[in-house]
């Protein structure tokens, strides 16, 4: 199995430390909102790749992270120890505490795991159940003097930590360069690049979530869980480490500089990251009003699994443009295929081609021109374990209009945050025989 390894930028025989045991961690949600699709893309991603893993034979240990505290707006603009911390600032949008925005999310989050046919983690963690972690792991650094303490909190010195960027291989920008005047830079920060480990709370803040520390009361800045949670469920080295391509230039680059100055140990051994998803050939963003949800894509009447058609349409480590018009095209594709699952008997065995496709670094356009190609039942029964596309539907219950209809509406009522009118829809959704889970409309 060759993966590309954005640590040195070419694609390399994968051998786990630990064979036939493989540690995987993929950064999670940050659970203040729903994800978007680009989001989606990257969960689909990770899942095939543990697929692919566990395919070949792979003894798989899968953590996620929910960030529940400590990432803040200005991640937006480039610096991500600036600007309100996005729980808190969801709380005060909604109307309620950052403790039940955090469970709203992350409930919402597993069902749409399941709606997307994602595998769940082996671990699905929280952020604030490992303030004990994080709080110990930053005390390892300061120990071996690469942390440093200003008014506003505590900070990592990169000047300490020589291999500062090595991931992305890029010359890296002063952040501040982006930042906005509004959002105001800790002046005492020794250099540009240095990165909150804890912050402190100030008192016109007003927080719901903080906590003592040897320094201060406060929470923890948003790169020391990943660091702290790897290392608690994974080891303080382990195999592949997954996320976005806009987690390269900041996050998992602090990741790095923290994990390994703490350690002096490679924190992992491959790092993987899935590319953006644009929106009608551009961006996507809530001020334009194309950050489209699951609950938008199932409000439109599409299957979800129609959605992780259309990611397969493209490598991961290419952009993929979202149109509706595409979207339909996956959703008549996808029926089109199961058709051709159900009516499949003992054609040729494609099975080493698609091997072969999904072990080329996860190369999923080419695995699935292999599947229309197949017409042997059992190629496309091994298929289905990493295409994950319920191929195989022919004994699931035609659902009728009125569920539909409920489904619909449940919908509507978690996308406008009505909780209890979308637990009294679901409740009625079982009543009538039909379990949330399936709500895959096709």
């Amino acid at each position: 199995m060759r993966l590309y390894n954005t640590l040195s930028r070419k694609t390399e025989e994968f051998a786990p430390i630990n064979f036939p045991g493989v540690g995987l961690y993929t950064c999670g949600p940050t659970v203040y909102d729903y994800p978007q699709i680009g989001n989606w893309r990257t969960f689909v991603f990770e899942d095939i790749l543990r697929r692919s893993l566990e395919f070949n034979g792979y003894k798989v240990t899968h953590v996620m992270n929910a960030t529940d505290v400590g990432h803040l707006t200005g991640d937006n603009v480039g610096n991500a120890d600036l600007g309100e911390d996005r729980m808190e600032k969801a709380a005060k949008r909604e109307g309620k505490t950052a403790w039940d925005i955090a469970k709203f999310y992350i409930d919402d989050f597993v069902e749409s795991m399941t709606i997307l046919n994602i595998e769940s983690p082996t671990y699905f963690i929280r952020a604030t159940d490992h303030i004990k972690e994080q709080i110990d792991l930053i005390a390892r650094l300061e120990k071996k003097g690469l942390t440093y303490q200003t008014g506003l909190g505590v900070y990592f010195n990169v000047a300490k930590f020589p291999d500062y960027g090595k991931l992305g291989g890029q010359k890296l920008v002063d952040k501040r360069v982006a930042t906005r005047d509004e959002l105001k830079e800790d002046p005492d920060k020794i250099n540009p690049f240095d990165f909150a480990l804890w912050k402190f709370s100030l008192p016109e803040e007003r927080r719901q979530m903080e906590w003592d520390s040897p320094w201060g009361r406060g929470y923890p800045g948003w790169h020391i869980e990943c660091s702290a949670m790897s290392m608690k469920y994974l080891g303080e080295s382990f195999d592949i480490h997954t996320g976005g391509i806009d987690h390269v230039a900041i996050h998992h680059t602090n990741e790095i500089a923290q994990s390994e100055g703490a350690t002096d140990k490679p924190l992992a051994k491959y790092w993987l990251h899935g590319e953006f998803l644009t929106v009608d050939g551009g961006r996507m963003g809530k001020s334009l009003g194309n950050a489209y949800t699951l609950h938008d894509i199932l409000k439109k009447g599409f299957d979800p699994l129609a959605l992780r058609y259309f990611y397969f349409t493209a490598h991961y480590r290419t952009k993929l443009n979202f149109t509706w018009e595409a979207l339909e095209a996956a959703q008549n594709s996808l029926t089109k295929l199961r058709n051709r699952a159900n009516s499949a008997s003992q054609g040729v065995a494609l099975r080493a081609r698609f091997l072969e496709a999904i072990n080329d670094d996860l190369n999923m356009p080419q695995a699935l021109a292999i599947a229309w190609q197949t017409e042997n039942r059992n190629d496309l029964v091994d298929f289905e374990k990493i295409l994950g596309l319920d191929l195989f539907n022919e004994e699931k219950k035609e659902i009728p209009k009125e569920i539909r209809k409920l489904i619909t509406d449940r919908e509507m009522a978690r996308k406008e945050k009505d909780f209890k009118r979308a637990d009294e829809l679901r409740d009625m959704i079982k009543s009538k025989g039909y379990d949330v889970s399936d709500s895959k409309i096709s």
